[in-house]
């Protein structure tokens, strides 16, 4: 988007990053809320959700000059229910202007119509005056008496409450529900950050319910807790826990800010062990919000892409755990996770007591619990933290993670954790996150494997492939993830996003997990058995959409 000449209260059409553009009001930020470093920005509260974030000044356009524009490129059923909401808006603010001009000329009249009748007439007036004040004084002590006694509900209201609610709205003052719907300027702002998170929020009509708010915007999504103590300075600290059935304890980070650049990294030194397509963009945005980072790889010649932009070099795991508060790592597999803490120079041998270790790698629960068991034997405290998500997903700094583990120290990864995701979660014990990245990548590899399949069958029965990919983009299966494979798979493009090796052992781990609680998993193992074939067809170091290539071979 071309930059365009914008100031405080304008509406916006706005853009972040590949979603789509969406509807929004430029208002002034909280206080504690720091405008991001670089490039001209403005903090903009978008319609239909409870979103806002710092948008550079050229993902902006003006709403009414774009408006057909972009209704034109998105359909969806939340877009418009955004736009409806910018057009209830403006309908508003258009009748209390009309309201207050009419307010002004009648309350001129009255005035004028006032004056005369008052000058023949103030003694009149002035009697009647002193009545209603007798009236008033006797029903206010009378309220009192029965507020006393408790004898009605309408004596324990003051005859100030009983006239506001007895007489019919002025002309020109919105109602109630009418002011919530108004987007916070400075002056309101100001209230919010000594008065409750209700005053923040966005406040949903009946067509655009909270709970249903656009998924592309979730990487915003401020709490919805009910609270009436949380404030937004701690938007960014604060945790929604949710009770399960089961007892267990889910617990999801209320808000993730590195997309609006508003973090204030931890004074902690971080260290991160593993350079790869994942660990790669984690240790990029941790440099990028502040952070301190030593890195460490395998492969060492990684490493100094990262030096470059400031992170310090360990020559060895062992060395990184020890001078640094918090390390953590991102490899391959159950081998390789245990090597890096087990083995020569590793991470073991740096850990003492107070020394923090956060592995971040997809592998089983009995691995990942063997690994805290020895962390914590040496006086180290250990947390697990598998990412949900791709290398695009991690250069963006919008992974999913999920967390178990030290509860203390989940809390203290919480600058890291908003660098490098969209949002985070805790779910317990050692072993549960383990056990649901797993299973998220059960159902990711499945689908993979059900839409090379499609895209197969349309070949070879004569239909268009990319008609096929056109028809799923309008109907309940559209996703960025959808979209992305078929165009890889549809421009013959495998450079990997996720490598087909770690899709097909995540989905041979998941099994596993199946097998070991005696719980079928026949949609699995018939996608394992597609992925196992390209592997066979040299496949391994490509993208996961090239299991499309075992169909037609």
């Amino acid at each position: 988007m071309a930059a365009v000449s914008l100031r405080l209260g304008d509406l916006v059409w706005g853009k972040l990053g590949r979603y789509p553009p969406w509807p929004g009001k430029i208002v002034n930020p909280p206080k504690d809320l720091k405008k991001p470093r670089g490039k001209k920005c403005f903090f903009v509260k978008f319609f239909g959700t409870e979103d806002h974030a710092w948008i550079k000044v050229e993902q902006l356009k003006p709403y009414h000059a774009h408006k057909e524009e972009m209704i034109k490129i998105n359909k969806g059923k939340r877009f418009q229910q955004a736009v409806d909401a910018v057009e209830e808006f403006l309908r508003r603010a258009k009748g209390k202007d009309q309201t207050s001009s009419h307010t002004s000329a009648d309350d001129k009249s009255r005035r004028n119509s006032s004056e005369e009748r008052s000058r023949p007439n103030s003694g009149d007036e002035k009697r009647k005056l002193s009545l209603s004040e007798g009236k008033v004084k006797k029903n206010m002590g009378e309220g009192k008496k029965r507020v006393s006694s408790g004898s009605t509900e309408r004596g324990s209201k003051s005859p100030l409450k009983r006239a506001q609610e007895q007489s019919p709205r002025k002309r020109g003052r919105p109602p109630k529900d009418e002011k919530d719907l108004t987007i916070p300027e400075s002056s309101t702002v100001k209230g919010m950050m000594a008065g409750p998170m209700a005053a923040f929020k966005w406040q949903p009509t009946a067509s655009e319910p909270v709970k249903d708010a656009d998924p592309h915007f979730h990487h915003f999504l401020l709490s919805q807790t009910e609270k009436p103590a949380v404030c937004y300075q701690a938007i960014t600290k604060k945790l929604k826990i949710c009770e399960e059935e089961t007892g267990s304890t889910s617990i999801q980070a209320a808000d993730s800010t590195a997309v609006n650049g508003s973090i204030t990294p931890t004074d902690k030194k971080i260290g991160f062990l593993g350079l790869g397509l994942m660990g790669s963009g984690i240790v990029s945005n941790l440099l990028k919000m502040g952070h301190t980072v030593t890195v460490w790889n395998r492969t060492a010649e990684k490493c100094d892409l990262f030096i470059q932009e400031g992170a310090r070099l360990g020559r060895t795991p062992a060395e990184v755990v020890s001078t640094c508060d918090i390390t953590f790592a991102c490899v391959s597999d159950p081998k390789a996770a245990k090597d890096l803490v087990l083995g020569p120079s590793g991470v073991l041998q740096g850990i003492r007591p107070g020394k923090c270790y956060v592995d971040m790698s997809t592998v089983d629960a009995d691995t990942v619990t063997e690994l805290a068991q020895v962390i914590v034997s040496r006086g180290g405290r250990f947390l697990e933290a598998p990412v949900s998500g791709n290398q695009q997903l991690s250069n963006d700094g919008m992974l999913v993670i999920l967390a178990a583990g030290d509860r203390g120290l989940y809390e203290d990864c919480s600058s890291c954790f908003q660098a490098m995701g969209k949002t985070s979660f805790f779910l317990g014990e050692v072993g549960n996150a383990a056990k649901m990245m797993l299973i998220v990548n059960m159902v990711q590899g499945s689908f993979m494997a059900t839409i090379a399949e499609g895209l197969t069958l349309a070949q070879v029965t004569g239909q268009s492939q990319q008609t096929l990919l056109d028809i799923l983009n309008q109907g309940q299966l559209a996703s960025i993830f959808l979209d992305q494979k078929c165009q890889n798979i549809l421009q013959g493009n495998f450079k990997p996003d996720f490598y087909l090796k770690y899709i097909q052992k995540d989905l041979r781990l998941a099994i596993a997990l199946g097998d070991a609680v005696n719980h079928p998993t026949p949609m699995a193992a018939a996608a394992n058995e597609v992925y196992k074939r390209a592997k066979a067809l040299d496949q391994s170091d490509n993208d996961m959409s090239a299991v499309y290539r075992a169909y037609i071979h």
